[in-house]
């Protein structure tokens, strides 16, 4: 059965021209298109909440926030899902990212592999996906197979579904869609290539979830990410700052209180601020569902 041609597949007419265009010119046509794209995200805010409140449930409730895509749209989702640990001191798998064709499709096109409904049911079924977990499909085209695969076993299974696509999505994919997140960033600059518009969107909206969701889950204090692991120098570093900043110390104070608290920063500054032992500030924490400002209040931001 043949389908209309979707909107990420259709000829942009404000390029007809590129293959005629200067670099000069190529970087203005592809930025003037780019700033096309926040006000599509804008557009999709109500929805994007309805997907942060459905993460921070799933979260609450020991569940997984799970992504599964193909090519640009997959690549994107185990991208968010792998930096949320560092980020936020989350635990590795709360967040999951799946590509069809596997990790070889993270770095290598998978021939076909899209096509594969069959590999889109397996690959939940290999991480176990239970009642509850929230299943977000990433597909530009609204129209990928593996993924629509996927969002029809979560849902059949009782499972929250999500889709982000920038295109109408079928009838089919859309059935099997809880919350349907559509950015319609039209045509690309070049014809068919949805990792552009549609990627930079994809990127703007999982950010905004998975954000949404950790800030809701008491992982940030301020704007600041007072749970991230300090894994390497740049993320030490960090950590200090982030230390001095809250509680107006010098460097050398903020590395001894870090090292004390165990390597948190959120600990560290509970300790410091409510003057108690480590031991009391992880109670109080615990107490809090792990709030910073429930526990210490704001203090002032200078003007």
């Amino acid at each position: 059965m043949s389908h209309p041609l979707r909107e990420t597949e259709l000829p942009n007419p404000r390029t007809v021209d590129l293959d005629l265009a200067t670099p000069l010119q190529i970087a203005d046509l592809i930025n003037a298109e780019d700033q096309t794209v926040a006000d599509s995200v804008h557009a999709q805010r109500v929805p994007i909440a309805t997907a942060i409140a459905t993460a921070e449930n799933a979260l609450r409730h020991g569940r997984r926030i799970v992504y599964i895509g193909a090519g640009t749209s997959g690549r994107l989702g185990v991208l968010d899902a792998s930096e949320i640990p560092p980020t936020f001191g989350e635990k590795p798998g709360r967040f999951v990212g799946l590509i069809a064709g596997g990790e070889r499709a993270l770095r290598n096109p998978i021939e076909g592999a899209e096509d594969r409904p069959d590999g889109g049911r397996q690959d939940l079924v290999e991480i176990q996906l239970v009642v509850g977990d929230f299943v977000i499909g990433v597909a530009a085209s609204g129209n990928t197979p593996y993924v629509r695969a996927a969002l029809e076993f979560a849902r059949g299974l009782g499972c929250p579904t999500a889709l982000i696509c920038c295109a109408t999505p079928l009838p089919e994919m859309r059935k099997a869609t809880d919350i349907l997140i559509h950015v319609d960033t039209g045509p690309e600059v070049l014809t068919g290539s949805t990792r552009m518009k549609a990627g930079t969107a994809t990127k703007l909206v999982l950010n905004m979830i998975s954000t949404g969701a950790m800030v809701r889950m008491g992982k940030t204090y301020r704007n600041l990410m007072v749970d991230l692991m300090a894994t390497n120098t740049k993320l030490v570093d960090r950590s200090e700052r982030i230390f001095m900043e809250v509680c107006k110390t010098d460097r050398a104070t903020a590395r001894d209180a870090i090292d004390n608290a165990g390597g948190s920063v959120k600990v560290a500054i509970v300790m410091h601020e409510k003057q108690v032992t480590r031991e009391r500030a992880l109670t109080l924490l615990d107490i809090k569902a792990g709030f910073v400002r429930e526990i210490i209040g704001p203090i002032p931001v200078p003007i």
